[in-house]
């Protein structure tokens, strides 16, 4: 049964490389994702471990004998998060460190084990959106650069839909808007759309035209950094702010092949297997708006910030899948006591790792 399961598990994916498209737009491509994401339920246990896992070791590094704050440039060092155990070993140990570990992490909230996504974890693709930039993301951990803002880590897992393993060495790309909602290398409308509102009705209501890249060195919150050998990847930025039409989001691509190039510039962008956006829940999107840089925001007073469910484009029902069955909203825990210490937010990301998509926005 396990060995059927899997071949069609493999035709698929197959079906899936096959097509040059992101965003299932036809009902033969729609179907095919809706039936490899209900064939990629087998994960989920998969994903339960993987996260709690990684939560373990983020309380463990944080909390024990250590209840400070570890300082920014430690935080994503190489020790900074301790190997995830080997799933055999720990059933069967019984050290008398082990068995401490365990009780003490039995009194920490974060080693509850939440399932990311909560029964499948093939991430669906959704559009890039106009502002990305094929050349010139940073490969670095800390994207944030000298924009102020709510201190936010990422922990995002990659796991392989085809096998249910992680994934090491692929590359993840983030990008994000500022506190005020602003994208690196794009600060201003084009000057005859300067007094442009937003569409009032269609796919794009709430949206106006996309702002243009006019300063080419801009990159602050942008990056890549490839996951470890346990297919995990962690950012330092800022919670983003929003802009007219979009929830509060950030973006990603997955591209298991990639080039660095040399002095930092950045990278040469290989296999594209996932293009996808993240989302906050609304309780925090309602605490962050309050805060300051936050309450700078230039449209507060004007739109306000879009909730989740009347997202332009419907991007944040897109980002469920076609079943509803997948979670783009992060599980976020506080770094501190209160809000203002910052926030560590987890997600776990299923992708076709055989997949072939264009890197390129189609509009």
């Amino acid at each position: 049964m396990h060995f059927a399961h899997n071949l069609f598990v493999i035709a698929l994916l197959s079906a899936i490389h096959a097509q040059a498209h992101h965003e299932p737009k036809t009902d033969h491509e729609i179907e095919v994702q809706r039936a490899l994401q209900v064939a990629a339920c087998h994960c989920a246990p998969a994903v339960e471990s993987f996260t709690a896992s990684r939560k373990r070791a983020w309380a463990q590094r944080v909390l024990a004998g250590n209840p400070h704050l570890v300082d920014q440039q430690h935080l994503f060092s190489s020790d900074a998060y301790a190997d995830l155990p080997d799933s055999h070993h720990s059933e069967h140990s019984s050290s008398p460190h082990e068995n401490e570990d365990e009780t003490f992490m039995k009194c920490t909230p974060i080693s509850d084990t939440h399932i990311q996504n909560n029964t499948c974890v093939l991430a669906p693709e959704v559009t890039e959106g106009p502002y990305y930039h094929t050349e010139g993301h940073p490969i670095r951990q800390n994207i944030a650069e000298y924009q102020d803002g709510l201190l936010l880590l990422l922990d995002i897992g990659v796991i392989d839909v085809e096998t249910c393993q992680p994934l090491p060495n692929v590359l993840v790309d983030i990008w994000q808007a500022n506190a005020t909602g602003s994208y690196a290398g794009h600060p201003v409308p084009h000057p005859h759309l300067a007094d442009e509102q937003p569409a009032t009705e269609g796919r794009r209501r709430g949206l106006l035209t996309a702002f243009p890249r006019t300063i080419q060195e801009e990159t602050w919150l942008r990056g890549a950094w490839p996951t470890d050998k346990n297919g995990v990847v962690q950012f330092t930025s800022i919670y983003p702010g929003y802009y007219t039409g979009r929830a509060t989001h950030i973006h990603t691509k997955v591209f298991p092949e990639w080039t660095p190039l040399p002095n930092n510039e950045g990278f040469q962008a290989g296999r594209l297997a996932h293009t996808g956006q993240w989302f906050f829940d609304e309780e925090l999107n309602m605490v962050v708006d309050k805060m300051y840089p936050y309450i700078t925001n230039p449209i507060k007073d004007i739109r306000g910030r879009t909730r989740n469910s009347q997202d332009s484009l419907n991007i944040f029902q897109d980002s469920h899948g076609p079943e509803g069955k997948y979670n783009p909203v992060f599980k976020t825990h506080l770094l501190g006591g209160v809000v203002s210490q910052g926030l560590i937010a987890y997600i776990t990301m299923g992708v076709n790792a055989s997949a072939s998509y264009d890197n390129f926005w189609k509009g």
